[in-house]
C-alpha cells in the first residue's frame, strides 16, 4: 500500500494551494503593502501565507536604501493571516483583510510592539490584539512564577491563581469584544477560531454509579460533538491561518478514537460542511484522503478506500488528473479485498503430498493466514520465528496457521518445511496460480500476515509475528467487539 503513496496528490496539495492563493476571488483594487524597516537597506524582503501548518511565498521585494519595501499588485490577496520574512530569518504575522492597501513600520528590536500600520483598521487591530496578548502573557508567566515560590496551596498561591482566573477572563473578554465589534471579518475568522470549546458542567442523578467515569463520558461526548463550532468550514479564509490544520489533525488524530469505520463516518461529515466553498471542499478531501494514506494504524486503508469512492472515482474530484485516477483506482481494486472485516477470499490448495486444504474448511477459533517464499531473506527469518511463537503461545489456544508457499519449486520448499519443522502448519502451494491468491490476497512482498476470526473475515494483517499472541489473546477475549 505505502509503496504507491500517492506522491503525485501531495504534490498537486502543495502546487494547489499557491494556485489558489493566486486565482481565488480577485476584486479591482489590486494590493499594495508598504513596509518600512530602517534597519534594513539593499536586501530582499519575503511576503508569505500559512496553509496546511506550512509557509509558502506570495511575492519577493527589495528594500531600498531608505529601508522601504513594497509587495504590489493588481489582483486582490486572498485574505488570510501573511508572515513578512527578514533576511535574518525572523518574521513578523499580518492579518490581510479587505482593505489591502496600508503601511507598515517596524523596528527590528521589537517587531510586534514597534509596529505601527496605517491605512487598515483590521490589519491594526490584529497588531493590538498581538501586543494585548503580549502583555498578557508577561503577568500570567510572573505569577506563576510567584504562585510557585508560595506554594498553589498556600493562601499567597490561591490569591495568585485567582489573579491568574482573572487574566484568562480579560482575554475572553478582548476575544468577545472583537469578535462582536468586527462581525464577519477576517479578525473574527482569526479570533473565533483559536479559541476551545467550553466544556459546560454536568450534573448527575443522585447514587451514580461510576460518577467520574460518566462525567469523563459525557465531558468527551460535547467536546466531540461541538469541536467545530468555532469554526466555518465553508469559510476558506480558515485555510490561511496558522492553526486550521492543526486543528484538523487534531480532531482526527487524537479526538476520535482511531477506527476506519469512525474515521470515515466524520471525514464524510466534515467534508460535507464545505461543499458551499470549492477550495475548502478540495482541501479537506486531500487532505483527509493523505491523513489515510500517510496513517500506520493497521486498517486505515479502509479510511482510504471510503474517500477514495465517494469523492475520486465518483468524478466529483475535478481536480485529480487522470493517470492518478487511474492509478488510484487499480490500488482500490487490489486492497478492497483485504479490508478489515472482509470475508477472506477462499483458497483451495494442496500440500507437498498431494492432498488439498481449503482455507474456509479450517476449524480455529482463529487462523494465521501467511505468505512466504524461501528465497526471500526476510521469510528464512520470520517463517521459524513464527513456529516457535506458535508452539509457544498460539497453539494450545486452538489456533491453525495456513502457510501458503508463494513460489512454484517444491524441492526447496519441502526442505525448509523439513530443515524447520513446521509440521504443525497447514503448509501448502498453488504452483499453476488456480487460487489467485496474489491478487486477492494484495501480495507483492513477502512474507504477509493475515489473521482471520473463527468466520474467516479479517481481523488482523500485516501484523508483526512478534505481536500476534497479544493480539490473538486479545481478539479471542473481546470477539463480540471486531
Amino acid at each position: 500500500m505505502r509503496n504507491l503513496v500517492f506522491y503525485s496528490l501531495l504534490c498537486f496539495i502543495l502546487f494547489f494551494s499557491n494556485q489558489l492563493t493566486a486565482q481565488k476571488d480577485q476584486s479591482t483594487t489590486g494590493h499594495e503593502i508598504e513596509i518600512q524597516i530602517d534597519a534594513l537597506q539593499d536586501t530582499s524582503l519575503i511576503l508569505g501565507h500559512y496553509f496546511n501548518q506550512r509557509m509558502y511565498v506570495d511575492d519577493t521585494t527589495q528594500i531600498n536604501a531608505n529601508g522601504k519595501a513594497i509587495f504590489t499588485g493588481k489582483e486582490s490577496l486572498p485574505e488570510g493571516i501573511y508572515v513578512v520574512y527578514l533576511p535574518s530569518k525572523n518574521y513578523f504575522d499580518l492579518l490581510v483583510g479587505e482593505d489591502q492597501n496600508f503601511s507598515v513600520s517596524v523596528d527590528t528590536a521589537n517587531l510586534v510592539r514597534s509596529m505601527k500600520i496605517e491605512g487598515a483598521q483590521q490589519t491594526r487591530k490584529f497588531n493590538d490584539y498581538q501586543r494585548f496578548i503580549m502583555d498578557r502573557q508577561e503577568e500570567a508567566k510572573a505569577l506563576q512564577h510567584k504562585m510557585q515560590q508560595a506554594g498553589p496551596d498556600t493562601p499567597e498561591g490561591k490569591q495568585f491563581q485567582s489573579q491568574l482566573q482573572s487574566i484568562n477572563k480579560k482575554v475572553k473578554a478582548k476575544w468577545e469584544q472583537l469578535i462582536n465589534d468586527n462581525p464577519g471579518s477576517m479578525l473574527a475568522v482569526f479570533l473565533k477560531g483559536i479559541q476551545e470549546v467550553e466544556i459546560p458542567e454536568f450534573s448527575l442523578p443522585e447514587n451514580s454509579t461510576n460518577p467520574d467515569s460518566l462525567l469523563r463520558v459525557k465531558k468527551y461526548n460535547y467536546y466531540r460533538n461541538h469541536y467545530f463550532d468555532n469554526l466555518n468550514l465553508s469559510d476558506n479564509r480558515l485555510l490561511r491561518t496558522p492553526f486550521f490544520a492543526r486543528k484538523l489533525e487534531n480532531y482526527f488524530s487524537s479526538v476520535l478514537p482511531q477506527i476506519p469505520d469512525t474515521l470515515l463516518k466524520e471525514s464524510i461529515n466534515v467534508i460535507e460542511q464545505s461543499r458551499e466553498d470549492e477550495e475548502m471542499f478540495q482541501f479537506l478531501v486531500s487532505f483527509l484522503f493523505n491523513y489515510a494514506n500517510d496513517s500506520q494504524i493497521m486498517g486505515m486503508d479502509k479510511l482510504l478506500v471510503g474517500l477514495a469512492e465517494k469523492y475520486y472515482l465518483s468524478g466529483e474530484a475535478e481536480w485529480a488528473d487522470e493517470e492518478f485516477l487511474e492509478k488510484l483506482e487499480t490500488r482500490v481494486k487490489e486492497i478492497k479485498p483485504t479490508l478489515l472485516g472482509s470475508k477472506a477470499y477462499d483458497l483451495k490448495m494442496q500440500d507437498y503430498q498431494g492432498q488439498f486444504h481449503r482455507l474456509h474448511e479450517v476449524v480455529a477459533p482463529a487462523t494465521i493466514l501467511v505468505f512466504w517464499e524461501t528465497d526471500c531473506g526476510h521469510c528464512k527469518k520470520v517463517i521459524p520465528k513464527l513456529n516457535e511463537i506458535y508452539q509457544d503461545k498460539l497453539m494450545d489456544k486452538g489456533v491453525e496457521i495456513f502457510a501458503v508457499y508463494t513460489q512454484g519449486n517444491q524441492p526447496e520448499w519441502t526442505e525448509f518445511i523439513e530443515e524447520h519443522e513446521l509440521y504443525d502448519f497447514i503448509n501448502v502451494l498453488d504452483p499453476y496460480r488456480h487460487t489467485e491468491f496474489r491478487e486477492n490476497y494484495d501480495i507483492k512482498s513477502t512474507p504477509m500476515i493475515y489473521v482471520l476470526g473463527q468466520d474467516k473475515k479479517i481481523i488482523g494483517k500485516r501484523i508483526a509475528v512478534e505481536d500476534l499472541p497479544g493480539f490473538i489473546g486479545h481478539y479471542l477475549k473481546n470477539q463480540d467487539n471486531f
